[in-house]
């Protein structure tokens, strides 16, 4: 783990889940796996707040535990995890665009508690739910079951491990394990109990009902003796959301370099097998063109012909995104995803290189990728560019190793007179330097964004007193006259630099999360090369 994935990690901590949760989060991916009395004394902190971090970063799955030989409990965290944090908008935004804003309050739920119940999810959005709506309407319970039936079984909610039976036997002592032993049960992963829950959304209450009212603010529930979903969680699938990512990346990309019709046909072949191919699949399943015409969307009225037509060009698109793999049932087609991953990080790294070096650069590195060794005299020729400038564009470029070169010596001593130099790229060595570049980008946005907001603290704790009291004046019945009063206590240089400060923090988020779609795409690419390696 390199360190500024260390230091992005340790930011996101802190900022999400506090600072003793940091400190614990950070030693772990510092030192490793490491039993408790370890963490105690090294992180200086009390044995309690120890184990309430261990909890929260456990919940949220970021640390794991698992049984030393000599019978203690150590804890790792992983990195991977807590880098995923950034992507938390991108998981609810994609949530909100598939399945309204039910199964937007679904996945925000669960990505804030970590872990919860099936009757804990549905209670909690029907409230929240109901608190937006109309005075006299609510959220149905049943409702917002269909919508997490649906999450789960187009997989991008599953059930976590759970605790094992057969692991948590007491030992020959009678004393009963450190740790208990989770087990996953993949055939059962995203099958929703069969739970009955009859209610609406309840809105909150003044502190003197709550009492009164807690017995009717739970869901009733209409349960077999065998399908109480109490020993049940739920999680996030963070690994179908990535797919979604990858998959919507490759539609992308296809309607721009072909035309619209041939990107529905990719996402009908995408979405037919988006269950059944697994997240690092070099490929889909196989799929006929009969099959393809008859799960095209109604809308698109073309002919078979016309399909068969743009599933050839497809196929003998110099892209390679599509594949034909057999002739029975009109031609079988996949979409080869190593393929398509590697052309988007390409066409990445390809903009990347013409934003900071400039056309002619950007001219070089697509020649290098495509002829893969070039000696000087040869990029100079083929890429029309004098002599004198193509050296310094090289040379610029291998200064930030987005180039590399290498010597073939035509005698034993080396002697330059007598040797090839040639210039190359390895886009895989480029990704990796540039997915760095992208974490320490992340990590300064967020410090930047932070610092923003601490050089305003005060001014913002202002606003926010005097919106709290607008708001409870306008529950009272307040005249406009006392509401404007109240308003001007915040000046007009203070408002303009409030305006000032909210249009700063937005274009921070919002190039957190374009910097976020790069590291994707990047760590999609480099995750496709690693399993192709055996």
């Amino acid at each position: 783990m390199t360190a500024v994935e260390m230091r992005l990690s340790a930011m996101l901590l802190q900022e999400h889940y506090g600072e003793i949760v940091e400190r614990v989060g950070t030693f772990l991916i510092r030192t490793g796996a490491q039993p408790l009395r370890v963490i105690v004394s090294e992180t200086g902190t009390s044995s309690d707040q120890v184990k309430k971090a261990l909890c929260v970063l456990i919940q949220h799955s970021l640390v794991t535990y698992q049984m030393h030989k000599r019978g203690f409990v150590e804890y790792s965290a992983h990195c991977d995890r807590c880098l995923r944090i950034l992507r938390f908008p991108r998981y609810i935004y994609t949530a909100k665009t598939l399945y309204g804003d039910t199964g937007e309050l679904i996945v925000e739920e669960l990505l804030l508690n970590g872990k919860m119940t099936l009757t804990a999810v549905v209670k909690k959005v029907a409230d929240r739910l109901t608190e937006t709506m109309e005075d006299g309407k609510s959220m149905e319970y049943s409702d917002v079951l269909a919508t997490f039936s649906r999450l789960a079984d187009t997989h991008f909610v599953q059930r976590c491990p759970a605790i094992s039976d057969t692991g948590d036997t007491p030992s020959a002592e009678g004393r009963p394990p450190p740790a208990p032993t989770l087990a996953t049960n993949e055939k059962d992963m995203f099958t929703v109990p069969r739970v009955t829950l009859i209610g609406r959304g309840k809105r909150r209450r003044s502190s003197d009902d709550d009492e009164g009212a807690s017995q009717s603010k739970r869901p009733k529930r209409d349960v077999g003796a065998d399908s109480d979903d109490d020993a049940i969680y739920w999680q996030i699938n963070m690994d179908r959301f990535h797919q979604h990512f990858r998959d919507q990346a490759i539609i992308s990309a296809v309607s721009n370099k072909m035309d619209q019709t041939s990107s529905e046909i990719v996402r009908t072949l995408l979405r037919m097998s988006e269950i059944t191919t697994s997240s690092n699949a070099a490929y889909t399943q196989p799929l006929s063109s009969n099959e393809i015409f008859r799960a095209l969307p109604s809308g698109y009225n073309i002919s078979k012909q016309v399909l068969d037509q743009y599933l050839t060009l497809l196929a003998d698109d110099p892209l390679e995104f599509v594949g034909r793999s057999g002739d029975s049932g009109g031609g079988m087609f996949v979409i080869n995803l190593h393929k398509a991953v590697a052309s988007l990080a390409t066409s990445n790294l390809e903009s990347i290189v013409q934003e900071r070096f400039g056309s002619r650069c950007a001219r070089i590195f697509r020649l290098l990728l495509r002829k893969r060794h070039l000696e000087q005299k040869q990029v100079e020729d083929f890429a029309m560019i004098p002599a004198k400038e193509a050296k310094d564009m090289l040379y610029r470029m291998l200064s930030v190793n987005l180039v590399t070169l290498q010597e073939i010596p035509k005698t034993p001593d080396h002697a330059p007179s007598r040797t090839f130099y040639l210039y190359a790229v390895n886009p895989l060595s480029s990704a990796r330097m540039l997915l760095q570049r992208c974490y320490k980008t992340v990590a300064n946005l967020i410090e930047r964004r932070q610092f923003e907001t601490k050089e305003n603290k005060r001014l913002l704790e202002k606003s926010q007193r005097i919106e709290a009291i607008i708001a409870s004046m306008q529950a009272t019945g307040a005249e406009e006259s006392q509401l404007q009063e109240i308003e001007e206590m915040i000046t007009a240089p203070e408002r303009q630099q409030l305006e000032n400060l909210k249009r700063n923090v937005n274009k921070l988020d919002a190039s957190e999360i374009q910097v976020d779609e790069t590291i994707f795409i990047l760590e999609s690419y480099i995750n496709s090369t690693r399993a192709k390696i055996p």
